[in-house]
This record gives structure tokens, C-alpha cells and sequence, in this order.
């Protein structure tokens, strides 16, 4: 006895003394066996092994690889059903599906042993609210994990997502026509189209091509054309007024969603709206806005990100920020809090340290700009000044995410081995989808103040300009888009400590036949080919989701909205 008290309490002085990556450099083995780590993200669209540069660094970094699981149908019900949700889990909401697993044991708890003290010490010193934050909504009262976009001061608002992208040299061509509602656009886009009809495929343009593949309990694009336009939030089966509490049910005849609705129903009917809308990829889409084939689009990933290219600017084509006068698009608010898409670690995991150091590694600001831009040195780096740029590469990547990397070498700086790449650079980014820190808080690294995001960058601000983008700084007053939206209305939604509220059996089968009946009738809607078609489908969206059971959906979509309105009046 008095032997094994002797060796427990040498072992206790060790491990005293020892520092914290002493004892985390023991889980990295970059000669044994690679190990494969399963993801499963609610929030993936890939599925399969993590590919590209991304894998390289992964493998060069942690010796790991990562097996995508996405959340398609019954993956959820299926892998709790097995036991073992996978190592690295990653919801899309905090609400009932991650609550399930919560109650039922699935989660690590990352304060066991000081498993994360120990494996995760960068997330545990500097995401102290954020953690403190899941506890709080975890009904075990344990820490398994964080939310996305953590910000380590509280502060005004992140970027504002919706853009309002514009093909400004057709609408310069046409002697910048003032529009005011949405309607107005539709006669903008009718001039638009006489003296662009075709794009540079020869095949023909429109205003906007849209997708389902991010259909949820509505049509993503006409809830989010609700949002960028009134800066009304989603919220269950509607839209929620951050600056009263009022929820706008999706069906209500006079509400943000039906009028969204009849207005991609007014595009179609006017050739405007691209025909394979209901049935395309965001991929497909994706190749018809590089081509010059649309307009218009709220979101810039779907606009001025991709059309922008220098051989486009060099022709004088640029798409980017104009926003009809009475649009007041939402801004969400920056806290450290963190949201409610969770980073999470599987009870069953063999390598719960592991797991932990990967998240460590993403919530630092190194990891975070690697998600978002590539490898550092690189693909980027810090100047002598202290502020972020691109690499020549980088800025190649960053111009065009499907730039082909194939046959580009990379030197590890930590390891020294060098590997050559292959894939392009949107296949190497890291596809689980989610985000540590708030790409719009001020990156701790850089000594010149600028954020996480590139358009702050003052090497970017002051890189080369063409003279179509010079002439939408002259219109607008402003260098970037995002100066020239803070000069207009918008709503902040704040941040909350919310957690949706689960929903009884019963009433999940009533909302998946609701949500399904709004999602399938809307499309309909939208692709009627006159008044009457329109009428017709929206009457029988409305009987459908009232003969399921509508009104119960619309009553715990009010009760959220409440919960969310008390919250609000809390923090003021």
C-alpha cells in the first residue's frame, strides 16, 4: 500500500510539473498509423473523407482524416439509435435534437478528468461565456461543447449577410434608376434583360436563379428575401420582429412571406425568374452566375463573390450593393455568447483528447482564418505592419473558390515536410461547415485593428481598382459594401441566450407534414404561370396545412417569439 501511495503521488508531481502541451503533444503520433475521425455536421452538404488542402493540413497537423457524415434523412435517428452519434458532432440548432442527446448521455462532458483544461486549453481560457453558455442550456448542467461564432468582446453587429447584390454596370448603363420596393425591381429587371438577353455562353440571362437545396420549414430563398428586405428574422414557420416580439406566420395573406412569395411568382411570369429554379444545385446555379447569366441576388456567395472575377472587372462588369430605399436588411448582433450551431465531441469517441485539440486548433484566430482563407504562409499571412493579406495564390483562391490547386506544393512550417496539393480550393475547405469565432470580431493577431473579414483588410481596401469599381465607390460615398449599407435603415437582432423549445411527438408530425406542404405548394407558386395558377396553389397550401394541423405550429412558433421578446427585455 504504502509502495502504490509512493508512485501515485510521484505520478501527481509529474504531471504538476509537466506543461499542458507537453501532455497534449502525447496524442499526435505523426509516424503511426494515421487515425480516421468520424464527423457527423447536421450543417455538412459533402459527404465522405475531407479532401484537398485541407486534408493535407489535417493529416500533417493531427495526423488524422476526417469522414463527413451530413444529416440526410433518418442519419439523426439512425446514429442515436446506434449509440455513438460519431467522434466530432456539429448541430444545426441547439434545440431538440441536441437536447435528445444531451438527456440521453450521447456528449462528452469536457470538464471530465480535465479533459479539456488539458487537450483544449486555448477554447477553456478565452470561450469562458460561450462554455458557461452551454452549460446553461444543457439539462445535465455539464459543458459538452460551444456555439459558432464567438466574439471575445461584445460589440455592434457582424457583417451584414444580406448584400444586395446588383449588376451595377447595367444598371449604370440604364442612368442608375432610383427603385424603392421590390415591385419596383421587377421593370428594372425587364430593362436590364433588353440590353443584356444573353450571357457570355449565349445562353439566356434573368433577373435570379434560385435552389432548394437549403429548403427547410420554408422556401430559404423567399424567407431570406424577407429577411434582407424588412429585417424580420426566421423563426419556426415565419418571420420574427426583433425590434417588437411580432411573429409573422409564413401563410398570413399581408405578411413578409407571401408577399416574397408573389414576387418570385411575378419574376417567373415575366421571364425573369431562371426556369430549372425548382430543380437546379446550388452548384448549377452557381456556374450560370459566373457566366454573367443574372442580375440580382441578397446573398454575395451567390453574387459579387463569384462574378467578380479581375477578367470581368477588366470588361467593366461588376456586380455588387444596390439595395432598393425601402429595404432594411437584419444585422446580427456580436457577442460571446456564441450561437446555436454546436461544436460537439460523441460520449463514445476512442479519442476524446484529439477531438479536443482539433477544436482547439479551429477556435483559435489561426484555425479560423485557415477555415476561411487556407493555410497560413501560403495562402496568406501577416505583413510587416501587422495586418493580414493575401498571397498571390490566395487572392487567386479567394477570387475564384474553385481555383485549381493541383500540383501546388506546400511546406509545413511546423513539420517541415512538404506535400503537393490536389483538388481545388473549395474541395479543401474544411467541410463540416461551421464557425468558431465571428468572422466580423476584431482578430486578436492582427496589429492593425482589422477584423477576421477580408473586405477589412487594409491591404485589400487599398489593392488595385478597376474603374467600374472606382465608379460604385463615386455613386455610393463609400469604399466597401459593407460602409455603404451601415449609411442605411437595418435592424440588429440580438444575441440571445436562447435554446428552441422541444416539441412533443405529436406535434413533430404535424410540423414535418406543415413544412413539407408549405416547401412543395410554395414552389408551385413561384413557377405558376399567371395570377390564377398562383391563387390556386397558395388556396391549397393553405388547406392542406390547416386540414395537418397549422394553427399548433403557429402557436409554438409565437410561443418562441415570446420566449425571445422576454429575453430581449432582459438584457436592456
Amino acid at each position: 500500500m504504502k509502495k502504490l501511495i509512493s508512485l501515485s503521488l510521484i505520478l501527481a508531481l509529474l504531471c504538476a510539473v509537466l506543461p499542458l502541451a507537453a501532455i497534449a503533444e502525447t496524442v499526435v503520433d505523426h509516424d503511426g498509423p494515421t487515425i480516421t475521425l468520424t464527423v457527423y455536421s447536421q450543417l455538412a452538404n459533402y459527404s465522405g473523407i475531407q479532401t484537398g488542402w485541407g486534408a493535407t493540413l489535417l493529416k500533417d497537423k493531427f495526423n488524422v482524416e476526417l469522414n463527413i457524415v451530413p444529416d440526410q434523412d433518418g442519419t439523426y435517428e439512425t446514429r442515436m439509435a446506434s449509440g455513438n452519434l460519431g467522434d466530432i458532432v456539429v448541430w444545426g440548432s441547439n434545440g431538440e435534437d441536441y437536447q435528445n442527446a444531451v438527456a440521453k448521455g450521447m456528449l462528452l462532458d469536457w470538464e471530465e478528468d480535465d479533459l479539456a483544461a488539458d487537450y483544449a486549453p486555448y477554447l477553456m481560457e478565452n470561450y469562458q461565456v460561450a462554455l458557461e453558455s452551454n452549460r446553461n442550456i444543457n439539462s445535465d448542467g455539464k459543458i459538452h461543447g460551444f456555439g459558432h461564432n464567438v466574439a471575445f468582446a461584445k460589440g455592434s453587429h457582424g457583417a451584414f449577410f444580406y448584400s444586395w447584390d446588383l449588376r451595377y454596370d447595367l444598371w449604370d448603363q440604364l442612368g442608375k434608376p432610383s427603385f424603392d420596393t421590390l415591385e419596383d425591381m421587377v421593370d428594372l429587371f425587364k430593362k436590364m434583360k433588353e440590353i443584356c438577353p444573353t450571357d457570355e455562353k449565349g445562353n439566356e440571362t434573368y433577373a435570379v436563379s434560385i435552389w432548394p437545396d437549403w429548403d427547410g420549414n420554408m422556401v430559404m430563398y423567399v424567407k431570406a428575401l424577407a429577411t434582407a428586405y424588412y429585417g424580420y428574422d426566421e423563426l419556426g414557420i415565419g418571420l420574427y420582429n426583433p425590434t417588437n416580439g411580432e411573429f409573422y406566420d409564413c401563410l398570413n395573406p399581408d405578411g413578409p412571406y407571401m408577399r416574397c412569395l408573389k414576387f418570385f411568382n411575378k419574376l417567373n411570369q415575366e421571364g425573369l425568374l431562371d426556369p430549372n429554379s425548382m430543380t437546379q444545385t446550388f452548384d448549377m446555379m452557381s456556374e450560370k452566375l459566373k457566366n454573367g447569366g443574372t442580375f440580382w441576388s441578397i446573398f454575395n456567395y451567390a453574387g459579387s463573390l463569384a462574378y467578380n472575377t479581375d477578367a470581368h472587372m477588366a470588361d467593366g462588369k461588376y456586380m455588387y450593393t444596390v439595395m432598393p430605399n425601402q429595404a432594411r436588411p437584419i444585422a446580427y448582433a456580436l457577442g460571446n455568447v456564441g450561437g446555436n450551431r454546436i461544436w460537439t465531441i460523441g460520449n463514445d469517441t476512442e479519442y476524446p483528447e484529439l477531438c479536443l485539440e482539433i477544436l482547439n486548433y479551429l477556435a483559435t484566430p489561426e484555425g479560423s482564418m485557415t477555415m476561411w482563407y487556407g493555410p497560413k504562409g501560403l495562402m496568406w499571412d501577416y505583413n510587416e505592419e501587422g495586418g493580414a493579406y493575401f498571397t498571390p495564390l490566395g487572392a487567386l483562391c479567394n477570387n475564384d473558390k474553385k481555383y485549381d490547386l493541383t500540383g501546388v506544393e506546400w511546406t509545413s512550417p511546423e513539420t517541415g515536410r512538404t506535400y503537393t496539393l490536389s483538388s481545388n480550393f473549395n474541395d479543401g475547405c474544411i467541410q463540416i461547415n461551421n464557425t468558431t469565432l465571428a468572422q466580423d470580431m476584431v482578430n486578436p493577431d492582427s496589429k492593425l485593428g482589422e477584423t477576421f473579414n477580408r473586405d477589412t483588410w487594409v491591404s485589400v481596401i487599398t489593392s488595385t481598382t478597376y474603374p467600374i469599381q472606382q465608379s460604385w465607390r463615386d455613386w455610393s460615398g463609400q469604399v466597401t459594401s459593407e460602409q455603404y449599407i451601415e449609411t442605411r435603415p437595418y435592424l440588429i437582432m440580438p444575441e440571445l441566450p436562447y435554446a428552441e423549445s422541444a416539441k412533443d411527438s405529436a406535434l413533430t408530425v404535424t410540423w414535418s407534414q406543415v413544412t413539407k406542404a408549405i416547401v412543395n405548394y410554395s414552389w408551385r407558386a413561384i413557377m405558376a404561370k399567371n395570377d390564377g395558377e398562383f391563387n390556386f396553389h397558395v388556396n391549397e397550401m393553405r388547406k392542406q396545412c390547416n386540414s395537418y394541423g397549422y394553427d399548433q405550429c403557429v402557436a409554438w412558433s409565437q410561443g418562441e417569439a415570446a420566449i425571445k421578446w422576454q429575453l430581449t427585455q432582459a438584457q436592456q
